[in-house]
């Protein structure tokens, strides 16, 4: 069994932690395809994480970016990749949780590229704290859950769109994406994964905050009730005030969460930010 584009073993004093969740990408080919979904040029500063044993990093090493901030929570991991690109001073292996770092602090250069192979059980938490990162980034490819992936990058009326898919929206664009099956990891799971290619989106005379996304997950925190139902429970404001809102954010008051864009949401978090000041 081996790992990146050295075809390096993978040691077997390096078990998988099933505390942390961990699967290691263990298919070469797929690791080149993810580097070079990142589309990295001379003047990049990438940031890993979730680095592993190193399959993505092995393939960052010969890449044209400038500098890779390699970032793996497991200490035993991260001593690992330190001896393994001993050899390169392209690679700083940081051993931190990502959730607790500041990306302001670790970025060099900016924009950076982001790529990772993420944790399923962090996946999600990751994504968000990077929406708010966004205007640090260039470009971005994940990988997560496949099941996560598709709620990701859902459109309004699909099975899958919720908050999360609105929330992602309003970060980020998704661009590219392609299936992986379990069979890549070891161990191997019990869920395909798939990979997520995003650029930052650049909100320009609308302010996007804590606001819109709170109204939002409000919205979908009773997703079969009528959007007038749904807000009136979760704000605890009378029905007759939500239906206000939404006629003055133009939205059919009999509409359900799954029925509205991104832009209906930021035209309805208007009205209401309007209507507390």
């Amino acid at each position: 069994m081996t790992v990146g584009a050295t075809g390096k073993p993978i040691f077997e004093r390096l078990k998988p932690s099933k505390a942390r969740g961990q699967n290691f990408l263990i298919q070469p080919s797929l690791a080149r395809r993810i580097v070079e979904a990142a589309e990295l040029n001379v003047d990049d500063e990438v940031v890993e994480i979730g680095a592993g044993l190193g399959a993505l990093t092995d393939w960052l090493v010969p890449s044209p970016a400038r500098r890779v901030v390699a970032v793996e929570v497991d200490s035993r991991l991260a001593s690992f990749l330190r001896e393994r690109f001993s050899a390169t001073n392209k690679v700083e292996v940081i051993c931190a949780d990502f959730l607790a770092l500041d990306l302001f602090e670790l970025a060099g250069r900016r924009p950076i590229k982001v790529v990772g192979n993420l944790p399923f059980c962090a996946a999600t938490a990751i994504l968000l704290r990077l929406g708010r990162w966004r205007t640090l980034i260039s470009r971005m490819v994940l990988m997560f859950q496949r099941e996560v992936a598709e709620r990701i990058r859902a459109k309004p009326g699909e099975s899958a769109y919720g908050a999360l898919s609105v929330i992602s929206a309003i970060n980020f664009s998704v661009v590219d994406h392609f299936r992986v099956s379990s069979g890549n990891f070891y161990p191997r799971p019990k869920v395909d994964a798939e990979v997520l290619v995003m650029t930052p989106k650049q909100h320009t005379g609308t302010t996007i905050g804590e606001g819109l996304e709170k109204l939002v997950r409000a919205s979908f925190s009773c997703p079969r009730k009528k959007l007038r139902n749904a807000l009136s429970l979760a704000l605890k404001v009378p029905s007759e005030r939500i239906e206000y809102w939404l006629k003055e954010g133009g939205i059919d008051p009999a509409a359900r969460p799954s029925d509205l864009t991104l832009d209906d949401f930021i035209r309805l978090a208007a009205v209401c930010s309007g209507a507390s000041s």
